[in-house]
């Protein structure tokens, strides 16, 4: 059999195999058939999961969460279902879709929150997110739109590939040669991928293209190694679109660009063996007030600066992550009605602070799991993100309504005030009574799972998972003395953001018979 022949065989058994798995009755019904697997040249497959994410694609929305069910009662586990509407999104989409490359960000973690609910829960930010995936998917035309084509159709580089050669070719939007270049390492380990991958994304300072390139390298250990390749492509292909738009409108190069390489070689930190000094807490928060208060270019050569004394990588992380956290504290809200629920004074969405704290979470983790050049530089430029956005807010605090809560010592009267604020959308009372729970020793659990039932219910302008699961890791990964204020943080944005639910949220809970 020749190999088009082969590959046009498999197509159709695959598409076979989603008939069979639904039910020819049903699977017409949903309007699937062996036609939408037709294997037209160049599509990208995915083996045996192919009719799952087909099925993520090709069912009907208003028939798709009582299928997920079914599939879940049937013993498909949560962080399948999950896998198979990633790799739907990255073929679909391919880091091209504003609405697509954020529904692809918060599928990570709404497995992760799906942990931290009661069993009779679980399924329920799973079914949400993915409720958004394929709404989107069928919004922007499915598979006959998909961005992502086989690697395979692509004539291979034939020297080594590197990080900087793909980084030169997403500066000039070649495409063509991107994808040649991630075609030549398409059979690389993904860890080898993905630190040549950072080179283009750290070319600018972009909440979406380091969320991306971190949440695709997270979902790599959820789907499979063989897929790294087509999941990294996703922030490449961002890369190459922010430059496309960046020549067309005539826009300069990046200042990253003669500033990175010129840090790294002024503190001789290529080579450089990662530090293990330890600043105290004193030293943790001015060096937080420095980020938040500095230029970008300043912030950067404070990181650089303290890399070089030896400090370990993850003080600067967590510097970056509290500094990010003023900008949410210090945010007076939005000055004006925007669109949808982003009404003035909200903070939730593509918010200073959020989304601050989401990229200083993304630049903090690369860091972690990075060779030693790309540590190095994921904290430089991390810093540079993080700092000079403190012009747009208010040079103190946000004001809370402390008198409210200052006389109140009940912690589980704390709480009922807290769930009651975020309903009220009463940012600053929210805010302050979490503050207050925990000046009094709260246990953090109970308030996070105040705080997770919003953003498992709410919309949050795309933002409600990635940002609650930003709050649990930094919370977890900051010092005792100041890891409350990432939990006040999210009790604000909390309240920011009620009022909006989810689209297919009230239905998904009323097929799996819970409250809303």
């Amino acid at each position: 059999m020749q190999f088009d022949d082969r590959r046009r065989f498999l197509a159709k058994v695959g598409s076979g195999m989603l008939v069979g798995s639904l039910g020819a009755s049903l699977a017409g019904d949903l309007g699937i058939s062996s036609a939408c697997a037709e294997d037209h040249d160049g599509r990208l497959t995915f083996g045996d999961m192919e009719p799952l994410v087909a099925l993520m694609q090709e069912t009907p929305l208003n028939r798709l969460q009582r299928v997920l069910l079914d599939r879940i009662d049937g013993g498909t586990e949560l962080r399948t279902l999950i896998a198979a509407g990633a790799l739907a999104n990255a073929r679909t989409f391919g880091g091209h879709d504003y609405v697509g490359f954020h529904t692809f960000m918060a599928l990570s973690p709404a497995l992760e929150m799906s942990t931290e609910l009661p069993s009779e829960r679980r399924a329920l930010p799973i079914l949400k997110v993915l409720y958004r995936n394929t709404d989107r998917i069928q919004q922007f035309g499915g598979s006959s739109r998909e961005v992502l084509k086989r690697l395979d159709t692509l004539k291979h580089e034939g020297a080594r590939p590197t990080g900087h050669a793909l980084q030169a070719a997403t500066r000039k939007a070649d495409v063509e040669q991107a994808e040649r270049i991630m075609a030549s390492m398409a059979d690389q380990p993904a860890q080898r991928i993905f630190n040549k991958v950072q080179f283009p994304v750290q070319d600018d300072a972009n909440v979406h293209r380091v969320v991306l390139a971190w949440r695709a390298w997270l979902a790599i250990d959820l789907i499979g190694q063989q897929h790294a390749s087509t999941l990294l492509r996703q922030s490449v292909q961002f890369c190459l679109q922010d430059s496309k738009n960046r020549l067309e409108k005539g826009r300069p190069d990046p200042e990253l660009w003669v500033l990175l390489p010129k840090l790294l070689d002024q503190y001789k930190l290529i080579g450089k063996p990662v530090g293990t000094r330890r600043g105290d807490d004193q030293w943790i928060e001015e060096l937080a007030w420095t980020f938040f208060r500095s230029n970008r270019s300043q912030a950067a050569d404070a990181a650089a600066q303290v890399l070089a004394e030896g400090y370990e990588p993850d003080q600067i992380g967590e510097a970056m992550s509290i500094a990010a956290n003023l900008l949410l504290l210090h945010d007076p809200g939005r000055s004006r009605d925007q669109d949808g629920d982003k009404v003035k004074g909200s903070v939730h969405g593509a918010s200073v602070g959020v989304h601050a704290s989401d990229a200083a979470n993304a630049w903090r983790n690369i860091a972690a799991v990075s060779d030693q050049r790309n540590t190095m530089a994921s904290l430089i430029v991390g810093a540079y993100h993080t700092a000079g956005q403190s012009p747009h807010v208010r040079p103190e605090r946000w004001p809370l309504k402390q008198d409210a809560v200052e006389a109140i010592d009940d912690q589980s009267e704390l709480l009922k005030i807290t769930e009651g604020a975020v309903r009220g959308r009463d940012q600053a009372l929210a805010a302050a009574a979490a503050q207050r729970y925990g000046e009094l020793g709260g246990s953090p659990r109970p308030l996070f799972d105040v705080l997770l039932s919003f953003a498992t219910s709410q919309d949050g302008a795309l933002h409600a998972e990635k940002y609650y699961r930003t709050v649990t890791e930094e919370f977890a990964k900051t010092r005792p003395s100041m890891r409350w204020r990432h939990l006040v943080g999210l009790a604000r944005v909390s309240a920011s953001e009620y009022g909006t639910p989810a689209p297919g949220y009230e239905e998904a809970c009323e097929l799996m018979n819970v409250d809303a």
